[in-house]
């Protein structure tokens, strides 16, 4: 995932005008301008979501599975990007772990703040991958809807 210029997360993409671009065509030249090493085909398509208000737009998500070299060096590429530290501030990994505590990791991680289709789109496609056991991502997910701890629930504070 990326983290954007506004502070959410989401995935790397964007716009295309499908007048003159297929839908994978118009992902690539995108991917291309912020990641330059990855094609994606129609094969690689998981789903669509549309976001409805004033705003209209149709998400359509796609996924491919990568070796580890490939992922560094979409790491790699990413920084050199032309739109990194403008519209992209960084790759993030997305941790598909919960530890101990069943807060770190995957559920912190949760937590945050997605743009758009984004978290929809992850869980969708960590679920439909089977990237994370159904029931483990089940628990992540309910433990991102539990009320947080704060340093006072803990008795600290300043006296």
């Amino acid at each position: 995932m990326q983290m954007r210029f506004d502070g959410l997360l989401g995935f790397p993409g964007g716009f295309v005008d499908r007048r003159y671009w297929s839908l994978e065509d118009g992902l690539n030249r995108v991917l291309g301008l912020g990641l330059g090493c990855v094609r994606l085909t129609e094969a690689d398509y998981l789903c669509s979501h549309l976001t409805e208000g004033p705003h209209r737009v149709v998400a359509h998500f796609y996924a491919r599975q990568l070796t580890l070299e490939e992922l560094h060096t979409i790491e790699i590429s990413a920084v050199h990007s032309r739109d990194h530290g403008m519209e992209v501030m960084g790759m993030v990994r997305v941790p598909l772990y919960t530890q101990k505590d069943r807060m770190g990791g995957l559920p912190n991680f949760l937590a945050n703040s997605f743009v758009g289709t984004a978290k929809f789109q992850l869980l969708f496609a960590l679920k439909i991958l089977n990237m994370v056991p159904e029931e483990k991502l089940a628990e992540a997910v309910a433990a991102t809807q539990r009320p947080k701890k704060t340093a006072l629930d803990h008795g600290g504070g300043a006296g």
